[in-house]
């Protein structure tokens, strides 16, 4: 009503007020909104834009309002958004004067910082919440530094490694997830307030001062792209499906393990339910329903993305409609990541079917063509021409890869047209053997349980850094 009594001679219909309102999504930035105003008043009377007294009385408003939360608050369909039910809050205390508050500002440069700020308070959280997870799954790999286990390319047998080499490699995944957050955090922690409606002001505020007081690194230096920029959202929901596309990994995994098939984990109870008429079953359906919402994000990306494609600078009111998209993203994504964390956390491994499957399928040839080119120096691509024909014989006599003898590749390469290797028995064997196999990946990176640790002790020195930040 305080807007509308001057240009406009009709108020809004009730359902065009409700269609337009931005209430339901501004509960979210009440308490930035309150920020917003303080530091921009505070800044008003420092430069003596308004007289003291009256930024006193407005500074005390605010401070009251804080104390007494968003509930006080009066809406009706004439209260288009947050913003105005504060004003209108103020002036119930302050009076008339309580307008002097939007000297040199603007909805437009307000929202965009109310924005700003509550989104790097959600990155921070939600980061915690990652460190929190990784810190944990590096405590659980920790117990299988030595647990043989195979790893797959194409879902197919490929080579072995250890189970925590496994859990490490969604460890790094996680943190590259987090990394992503804080370079964004420093493009969000921008200050916007100071560019008004479009074109900043003819008075004489200070930006330095609300950007000191607002914790901002520093303010956007143009004041069109001040009110119109909301490419730190999208930055920000992009961060988010990443890592929801990697918690949807790791559902994936716990699903295939938890099969008879695999039977490579016993999924906790908690997290399982069983069939309406299959007394049997023991279903993963908290990870079949994490793995689906996980999408959520990669649809309020797109929304997002679609939003913003053709809009002119600057500020137009579709901007408003981003946001909720923006706290959705959060809200899932942490609700996906607490769920996906506390269930991995809760599995067991059945160490012995772990082993078992690294034992088959020849996951270890690779290691018997490395050993003839380093023992006899032969061309990798010959090594891999004898090993291959090495398996498909193997196989067809129905031998474990534990029964190939240095005799048995000798048959195969005099077949082939080579010479005969001659290679140490010892050597075939360990080359065969799971885990004497990860045990000779002793390069940074790889699966030995030096290397393992070696990793670990980085990912909990970066913890404890970032945490101290």
């Amino acid at each position: 009503m305080i807007l509308r009594s001057g240009r406009l001679d009709k108020e809004m219909t009730d359902e065009a007020a409700e269609f337009t309102s931005s209430l339901e999504a501004d509960k979210e930035i009440f308490y930035a909104d309150i920020k917003c105003n303080y530091a921009h008043t505070l800044m008003l009377k420092e430069e003596k834009i308004i007289d003291e007294d009256i930024a006193d009385n407005i500074l005390h408003a605010l401070l009251k309002l804080k104390e007494e939360g968003y509930s006080v608050l009066n809406f009706d369909p004439s209260v288009e958004d947050i913003h105005m039910a504060i004003e209108n809050y103020v002036t119930d205390i302050v009076g008339p004067n309580a307008g002097f508050m939007h000297t040199a500002k603007s909805r437009n440069d307000q929202v965009a910082t109310d924005i700003r700020l509550v989104t790097r308070e959600k990155i921070k959280d939600i980061q915690n919440d990652i460190l929190d997870f990784m810190d944990e799954l590096v405590d659980m790999a920790s117990n299988y530094k030595e647990s043989v286990f195979i790893g797959f390319t194409h879902l197919q047998h490929a080579q072995p490694i250890t189970i925590a080499h496994h859990l490490m490699a969604h460890v790094q995944a996680l943190k590259r997830d987090y990394e992503r957050l804080s370079d964004t955090y420093k493009r969000v922690n921008l200050n916007p307030l100071g560019s008004a409606a479009m074109t900043t002001t003819s008075f004489p505020i200070n930006r330095e001062l609300t950007t000191k007081l607002l914790g901002f690194d520093g303010y956007l230096e143009n004041s069109m792209d001040g009110v119109a920029s909301r490419d730190f959202a999208i930055e920000a929901i992009f961060d988010l499906s990443s890592l929801c596309t990697n918690l949807s990994k790791i559902c994936e995994e716990l699903i295939l393990w938890s099969t008879y098939e695999f039977g490579v984990i016993q999924m906790d109870d908690a997290y399982c339910s069983t069939s309406s008429i299959m007394p049997q079953k023991k279903n993963p359906d908290v990870a079949e329903v994490a793995r689906s919402k996980a999408t959520r994000v990669n649809g309020e990306l797109v929304t997002v993305l679609t939003m913003l494609k053709a809009l002119p600078y600057t500020y137009n009111r579709d901007l408003q409609e981003i946001t909720p998209h923006l706290w959705y993203s959060f809200e899932q994504s942490k609700a996906v990541l607490s769920i996906v964390s506390k269930m991995l956390l809760s599995v067991k491994f059945n160490e012995d079917r772990c082993l078992e499957l690294a034992g088959k399928n020849f996951a270890t040839a690779t290691d018997l063509a490395d050993i003839m080119v380093r023992e006899r120096k032969i061309p990798f691509r010959t090594a891999h021409k004898i090993v291959g024909r090495v398996v498909n014989e193997a196989t067809a006599q129905k031998m474990e890869a534990t029964d190939v003898t240095s005799g048995f590749v000798d048959d195969i390469a005099e077949e082939l047209g080579f010479d005969k290797l001659n290679l140490p028995e010892n050597l075939v064997k360990n080359a065969l053997n799971p885990l004497e196999n990860v045990k000779m990946r002793q390069v940074p990176g790889g699966p030995a349980p030096e290397m393992v640790t070696l990793a670990m002790d980085n990912i909990k020195k970066f913890i404890k850094e970032e945490r101290s930040n």
